[in-house]
């Protein structure tokens, strides 16, 4: 098992890198999180990182693609610019989702 050291703190991540646990999620996690995607946190990457906890919060699930797109406004190509692994892997990944199972 992979493990994220934070600060004082050493979180465990499954094999894709996704946190075992989301409730130790908080931003300098997702902070740490993005540098393993190499990507530099702007006000958009936080903007979808919000939406999608607070999806997940409400509905236990990430939001599929389309629906995502929807209600950010976002196109997918500006998701792909902003998380180059893209929606699922890069996006719900530093926001601290557990891996989704589906398409996302």
């Amino acid at each position: 098992m992979a493990e994220l050291v934070v600060g004082d703190r050493v979180l465990a991540l499954d094999e894709d890198g996704f946190l075992e646990d989301a409730a130790q999620w908080d931003e300098e996690v997702a902070e740490a999180l993005a540098k393993t995607e190499e990507v530099e946190l702007t006000p958009e990457h936080w903007e979808v990182i919000n939406y999608l906890r607070n999806y997940y919060a409400e509905f236990g699930v990430a939001p599929m693609v389309r629906k995502m797109l929807k209600d950010t406004g976002k196109s997918n190509a500006e998701i792909y610019e902003l998380f180059p692994s893209g929606p699922g892997k890069g996006a719900c990944k530093i926001a601290g989702l557990l891996k989704p199972t589906g398409c996302v």
